[in-house]
């Protein structure tokens, strides 16, 4: 029993030296981290990337101090899911700020597809702020091949220009660079055109993102005299015109212009293309009004054939309000009554918002109403009163009925209380309403009383019409009538 005690524990002991040890695999990094900043500015991004490579990637949106946002003011970082033309496998709706639980720097991991992908920021207000990331194939995570890099001229009279193209099946390239005549090596971002005349030497080469870089390629070119052959596509510009709120969106349909020039062979067409649909001939303003947020690309193309390079309008619609058909709400109410009282009229409208308010006071004209009515003259009297809004509708004329009793003050003992103004025998029609004080505007005129020509009481008619204008008694028509009366009148003579 011993003996077999030991063997089995030396067996067991030879089985453990052998075994092999399992260890986790090692899971793959993401095979490229992606960058968003946002800062104070709310019609675009500090910075966005433009290109990717498909694959596992690391989304990094800061919109924090660090990156110049001093207001704390929030954006998003959202990937567009239903627009038309672009890859709606990502659906990523990040909402940073300063003085969020992350300091404004937010990471999250998505998988990008071959295609194109269309974001933006979902904050009102901040509608403009949208852009376009394209991702072409990528390739293994370990990438030990250089990119592909090849050079391409075209022209030579007058100028040649050298388009470098590289491609990466691995980690994607990196940077392109090239050289002309020697010179420095110069990061290439768009084809370079050289107008010097004579022979040229260009090199050229690329690196992927893994640091793999290519062996130095190189192409020889002659530019020779320029002729007047017209290599240079037009300029095309786009204007949108609408109805626009506050936060810059669109309010109905909205209009798109588009304009281009070509100052050698001419323009032969305008092209179009709104929401990633087909190219369309420009031939009058295209417009747009589907509620929602639409891309309007576009081009233009001289008659050498030359083509402009494609543009983009971005357009925000939003649904007009409902019509406003419905006049205001508006009240009256009378305090006081012991020697004067005091009507305030009020008007609200919650449509398009009050524009006037108006009353008569008894047999009166109707006025408008700027400030609480203050009656004075003892009985029994009416107030009609109405309010119009900005729209035009009026509300039903309403009236109060309120009595002023004896006790006040009355300026004017014996009133001249006939229902119109006359002046003489000459009746203006022009209501004789309580100016306040008991007195009338008859009152006021005094044509009784004693004036040293006819020209100091005509004076003395229009500083008191100048008077009752500017309190919104009368009008400046009624105004221009009782002055006219007491011209045409022979008191003071």
């Amino acid at each position: 029993m011993t003996v077999r005690s030991k063997t089995g524990a030396v067996l067991l002991g030879l089985l453990l030296a052998v075994a092999p040890v399992l260890t986790p695999p090692v899971q793959a990094a993401p095979v490229q981290t992606l960058t968003w900043t946002g800062n104070d500015d709310t019609t675009k991004y500090r910075s966005a990337p433009t290109e990717a490579v498909t694959g596992e990637t690391t989304v990094v949106f800061e919109n924090s101090a660090a990156t110049g946002n001093t207001t704390g003011m929030p954006h998003t970082l959202t990937f567009d899911t239903t627009t038309e033309g672009y890859n709606h496998d990502v659906a990523l709706n990040i909402l940073a700020s300063p003085f969020d639980t992350e300091n404004g720097r937010h990471t999250t991991t998505v998988t990008l597809t071959a295609g194109k992908y269309r974001y933006f920021c979902t904050i009102p207000g901040h509608s403009t702020m949208v852009g376009e990331l394209v991702v072409t194939g990528g390739g293994p995570v370990e990438d030990t091949t250089a990119p592909t890099v090849s050079a391409s001229v075209t022209g030579g009279e007058g100028s040649a220009t050298v388009t470098v193209t590289a491609t990466d099946s691995g980690s994607g390239v990196g940077t392109v660079e090239y050289q002309i005549d020697g010179g420095a090596w110069t990061r290439y971002t768009a084809p370079v055109v050289v107008s010097t005349v004579g022979e040229h030497l260009a090199r050229y080469r690329a690196t992927d993102k893994a640091g793999n870089t290519s062996e130095p390629g190189s192409a020889t070119f002659t530019v020779t005299e320029p002729s007047d052959e017209d290599v240079t596509a037009p300029t095309v510009t786009a204007q949108v015109s609408g109805q626009q709120d506050a936060g810059g969106n669109y309010v109905g349909p909205a209009s798109v212009t588009l304009t281009a020039t070509d100052d050698d062979s001419g323009v032969a067409r305008i092209e179009y293309q709104v929401d990633g649909g087909a190219w369309t001939a420009y031939t009058q303003p295209v417009v747009v009004n589907t509620v929602g947020m639409h891309m309007v690309h576009y081009r233009a193309t001289d008659n050498a054939g030359n083509t402009s390079a494609e543009q983009m309008a971005h357009i925000v619609v939003v649904a007009p309000p409902a019509e406003d058909t419905t006049p205001p709400t508006v009240t009256a109410a009378a305090t006081g009554g012991d020697g004067s009282a005091t009507v305030t009229v009020t008007a609200t409208d919650a449509g398009s918002g009050v524009a006037t308010i108006e009353y008569a006071l008894d047999n009166g004209a109707w006025t408008r109403y700027t400030a609480p009515i203050v009656v004075t003259a003892p009985g029994s009297h009416t107030l009609r009163y109405r309010a119009t809004d900005n729209k035009g509708n009026t509300a039903a004329e309403q009236s109060l009925a309120f009595t002023v009793e004896p006790g006040g003050t009355d300026g004017c003992p014996g009133s001249d209380t006939r229902a119109t103004v006359v002046i003489g025998s000459d009746d203006t029609g022009v209501a004789n309403t309580d100016t306040g004080n008991g007195c009338t505007i008859s009152d006021l005129i005094a044509e009784h009383a004693t004036y040293a020509t006819h020209a100091a009481f005509v004076r003395h008619v229009q500083t008191v019409t100048d008077r009752l204008s500017a309190a919104g008694t009368l009008t400046a028509r009624q105004a221009g009538t009782i002055v006219r009366a007491a011209a045409r009148s022979g008191i003071g003579s």
